[in-house]
C-alpha cells in the first residue's frame, strides 16, 4: 500500500520526473563522476558511433534475467579510442571481456538508461586478447595440430604455388619478385582476399580450401607489415584451424621481422617476411637443382675435361712419337738414299764397263765377219731380182738374171747351168 502524499509533494509530470532521475543519476554517475563498467561485449555494432551491449561476465546467454547495459561512444571520443585499438590490433567483438570508464545518460524520449564511454582498459582488454590468444593456442596444441601441417609432406621441386593474398600489394609485389628473380618456372594460382579486417578470415579459409584442389605443391599466404590490428585475422581461429588441416603445405609470410601470428605457428614453414618467404622458397628449388642437376652437370664436366685431357696428353705424346719416328725413318731413308745412290753409281760404273768391253768384243767379232772383209779376199755374194741372197741352187732357175756383189762392185749375171760341189 502507497502511503498517502502530502501537500507539500507535488506529482511531477514525466518530463519533470526524467528531470529529477536525471540530476540524481549525474550528481552520482554523471560526466563529472564517471565510473569504471567491467563486462563481457554480447554485441557491438558501429556506424560513426559506437554501440556496445555489455553483460555481466561469465553469465550464459541463456540467462533471461542477466543484466544489460547499453553502452555507446559517440564519433568525437570514439575516433582517437579506435586508432589506439587498431594501433595495438584489438577490435571490439562479442565475447571479448573489456572495462568501460564512463558516465550515465538517460534519453527520455525512450525511456532508456544509458552509458557514455569515454575512455577503454586498453592494457586489460589486450591482456584478455592475449589470454584468448594463448588459450588458443593451447587448445591447438592440446588438438595435436600445430605440427599437423608440418607433417604434411613437401614436393622436392615445388614450382606450382598456390598464393593466398591481395593482388599489387606490398606483399604480395615482394614475394613474386623474388620468384620471378630466381629465374626458376614458378606457376603462381592466385586466389584473391581481403588481407585485414573482419572479412578476412572467411575469404582466407575459402581461399585455402580452393586451393587445396588446384593441384599446387605448396600454399603460401602472404601480407606485408602493418598494425596489429591489420594483422589480427591470422590470429582468427578459423583461420588457424584451415591451415592446420590442410593437406598441403602451407607457408606464411606475414607482416614484418617480429611479427608472429598463430597462423604462422600452425604452418608448415613461416617466414618473417613476404620477401623472405619468396627467397626462402626459391632457395629451396635452387638447393635441388645444385644438388640434381648442376652438380651432376659439374661432374660429366668434371669427367668430360678428364677424357679430354687424357685424349689431349695422347694425342700429344703420338704426335711426339711421329714426329721423332718420322724424322728418324726420314734420316733413315737418306742414308738409304744416299748407299742406294752410291751402289747405283757403282753398278752403273761397272755395266758402263762391262757394255764398253762387250762392245769392243763385238766390234771386233763383227769386224772379223765383215762381209767386205771377205769381198777384198776375192769372196762374192749372188743375189736374185729381190735382192735375197742365192744361198743353194735350189734359189735359182737356168736363165734367171742374179746380181755378183765384188769388193768394187756388182754386176748382172745369168744362170746358165747348175751343177753341184765336186
Amino acid at each position: 500500500m502507497v502511503s498517502d502524499t502530502t501537500d507539500d509533494e507535488p506529482v511531477l509530470d514525466v518530463g519533470e520526473f526524467y528531470q529529477l532521475v536525471t540530476a540524481h543519476l549525474e550528481a552520482g554517475f554523471g560526466r563529472r563522476r564517471p565510473h569504471w563498467v567491467r563486462g563481457e561485449i554480447a554485441k557491438v555494432y558501429e556506424k560513426g558511433h559506437v554501440y556496445v551491449d555489455l553483460v555481466d561476465a561469465g553469465s550464459a546467454s541463456s540467462d533471461t534475467k542477466r543484466p544489460v547495459l547499453n553502452a555507446h561512444c559517440w564519433a568525437t571520443p570514439w575516433a582517437p579510442l579506435k586508432r589506439r585499438l587498431a594501433s595495438e590490433g584489438v577490435a571490439l567483438k562479442a565475447g571479448m571481456v573489456v572495462s568501460f570508464l564512463g558516465y550515465v545518460d538517460v534519453y527520455a524520449p525512450q525511456g532508456r538508461l544509458g552509458f557514455s564511454i569515454l575512455e577503454i582498459d586498453v592494457e586489460g582488454l589486450l591482456g584478455d586478447v592475449a589470454r584468448r590468444r594463448q588459450e588458443l593456442i593451447a587448445r591447438l596444441r592440446e588438438e595435436g595440430l600445430l605440427d599437423q601441417n608440418r607433417r604434411t609432406e613437401l614436393s622436392a621441386v615445388p614450382l606450382r604455388v598456390g598464393l593466398v593474398a591481395s593482388p599489387g600489394t606490398e606483399g604480395y609485389n615482394d614475394f613474386t619478385s623474388q620468384l620471378i628473380r630466381s629465374g626458376f618456372s614458378f606457376r603462381v594460382t592466385l586466389v584473391k582476399t581481403l588481407v585485414q579486417g573482419e572479412g578476412a578470415p572467411p575469404q582466407i579459409v575459402a581461399a585455402l580450401r580452393a586451393l587445396e584442389g588446384a593441384g599446387v605443391d605448396v600454399i603460401c599466404v602472404v601480407r606485408g607489415g602493418g598494425s596489429k590490428g591489420d594483422l589480427a585475422c591470422f590470429d582468427d581461429e578459423t583461420v588457424a584451424r584451415a591451415i592446420a588441416l590442410s593437406a598441403i603445405p602451407i607457408f606464411t609470410g606475414i607482416g614484418h621481422t617480429g611479427d608472429e601470428s598463430v597462423a604462422d605457428l600452425v604452418a608448415h614453414t613461416h617466414s618473417i617476411t613476404p620477401t623472405k618467404l619468396g627467397e626462402e622458397l626459391a632457395a629451396l628449388v635452387a638447393g635441388w637443382y645444385e644438388t640434381n642437376v648442376r652438380a651432376g652437370a659439374q661432374r660429366i664436366l668434371e669427367s668430360a675435361l678428364d677424357v679430354l685431357e687424357e685424349a689431349e696428353n695422347y694425342v700429344g705424346e703420338r704426335r711426339r712419337t711421329m714426329i721423332f719416328a718420322v724424322r728418324d725413318r726420314l734420316r733413315a731413308e737418306e742414308r738409304h738414299l744416299v748407299s742406294t745412290r752410291e751402289r747405283l753409281l757403282m753398278q752403273t760404273r761397272h755395266v758402263m764397263t762391262s757394255a764398253t768391253q762387250l762392245l769392243a768384243n763385238q766390234r771386233q767379232l763383227l769386224a772379223a765377219y765383215n762381209p767386205t772383209r771377205r769381198l777384198a779376199q776375192g769372196w762374192s755374194v749372188v743375189t736374185d731380182a729381190s735382192g735375197a741372197v742365192v744361198t743353194s741352187l735350189n734359189n735359182v732357175t737356168l736363165g734367171q738374171d742374179v746380181r755378183v756383189l765384188v769388193s768394187d762392185g756388182s754386176f748382172l749375171s745369168q744362170v746358165k747351168e747348175k751343177g753341184s760341189t765336186p
